[in-house]
Order: C-alpha cells, then structure tokens, then sequence
C-alpha cells in the first residue's frame, strides 16, 4: 500500500484536505462508497397498478410495460391457477374457498401476492398488478403490504374505454376463444359488478395522487405512448 507523507490527519473532516495523511485505500473507499450509492439510488421500483373494466385492454398493455420497461407482472387469476396447481397451503385455503363459492379474503388474496412479489428479489424495477386491487380495502392492504417492504405504488393508469366498445370487444373475444362467460348477459352483469365496487378506487386513487386517466380507445401504440408519457416522469 502507497502512502501519501503529509503533515497530519484530521480528526473531524470529512473531506481530504492539502496536508493529509492517508493511504490509497481511504481514497478508494471512498469512492467505492459513492459509487455503491449511486447504484442505490437507480434502483427505483415503479410498482404500477393497471386498472379498467373488462375487456379494457389490461392485458395487452401490461404486456408493452413488460417488454419496454423490463417490469413483473402478476395477474391475481395467474397466480391464483398457479398457487392451486402448485398444492401449496396458500393454494389449498383459496380453493376451500372456491369450491364452497365463497370470494377468497382479501387477507388471503394479499398473503399469496405477497409471496409471489417477494419471489422477484429487491433489484427489480417495479412490479405490474393486473386485476388487484378490485376495492378499497384491496388497495389499502395493498398499500400496507408493500410499506411494509419500505416500497410503494407509484402509479394506478386506469384505462377508461366507452361501455358500448367494451360490449364489441368482449363479444369478439367469445367468438375467438369459446370463452362462455363472454355472452351478453354476463358481460353486461360484469360490467355492473365493475361499476359499483371496482369505480370507487378512483377516487381513492386520486386522493393518494396516484391515479392517471389513459384514454384506452384507439390506435395500440397511440395508448401506450400515453402511457409512457406517465411512466418515463415516475
């Protein structure tokens, strides 16, 4: 190791001064440090929750964020399907639930998403939650779950597409995919469903100031470049 010959070291300074004594390595570390700062402060999650009705486009968009932006996704159905498949015990309680036709807890539902957001590590870049939360103390137990890991929510996008549109959308993907629950009668129960519970979480998120309205009908790439527009300012 070099050392630099100078008249004294300080007993208080932070920062080296003409007539220092100290070793190379002082100077190393402490540019090491900064540099580890540096890296910590890049490392921002941009947990974002995408929102509209049905037939909203969600799908499709969270897939553009994923491949532009290198973010997690999860899908409450996903993981759901994933957890029963899998026999877990988180997987066992939520299909008791299901095969009574009971609605899964919320406490439940958060403690599965939890185990599938921890399982990304802490150097992702924010996570992608499609289809969660569907009501207020979703999203405020979504809130608690994630302060509790010091992150947070950094943006709800809510997709607004006109009712009639949603109706042709839904009825064509019926048509291509044999899905049953995608006929009129369902769709527009669904759509009643998403009116009364789902809608009130936007004014729940514009009081936490993270709701920003994205005009969902048109042109694909026309949507998402709104949507980059609020993403790439988080």
């Amino acid at each position: 190791m070099r050392i630099v010959k100078l008249p004294h070291l300080p007993s208080e300074q932070t920062t080296a001064q003409p007539g220092d004594l100290l070793p190379d390595v002082w100077y190393k570390g402490k540019e090491l440090r900064k540099e580890q700062t540096q890296v910590e402060q890049h490392i921002v999650m941009k947990n974002i929750v995408i929102f509209g009705a049905p037939g909203s486009g969600k799908g499709t968009q969270s897939d553009k964020l994923i491949e532009h932006y290198g973010l997690e996704h999860i899908s409450t159905g996903d993981v759901l399907r994933a957890e029963i498949k899998k026999g877990s015990e988180l997987g066992k309680t939520a299909q008791q639930y299901i095969d009574q036709g009971q609605l899964i807890p919320d406490e439940l539902m958060v403690s599965i998403l939890a185990k599938v957001y921890d399982g990304f590590g802490r150097s992702h870049k924010g996570v992608i939650f499609d289809g969660f939360p569907r009501t207020i103390p979703q999203a405020e137990a979504l809130k608690q779950m994630l302060s509790e890991r010091g992150d947070k929510v950094a943006a709800m996008l809510e997709l607004d597409v006109p009712e009639d549109e949603l109706m042709k959308r839904l009825l064509l993907r019926g048509q291509m995919s044999g899905r049953a629950d995608d006929n009129e009668e369902t769709i527009k129960k669904r759509l009643v469903v998403y009116h009364s519970q789902t809608q009130p979480l936007i004014e729940w998120y514009k009081q936490e100031g993270l709701h920003h309205h994205i005009n969902g009908f048109g042109d694909l790439d026309r949507i998402f470049q709104d949507i980059q527009k609020v993403v790439d300012n988080l």
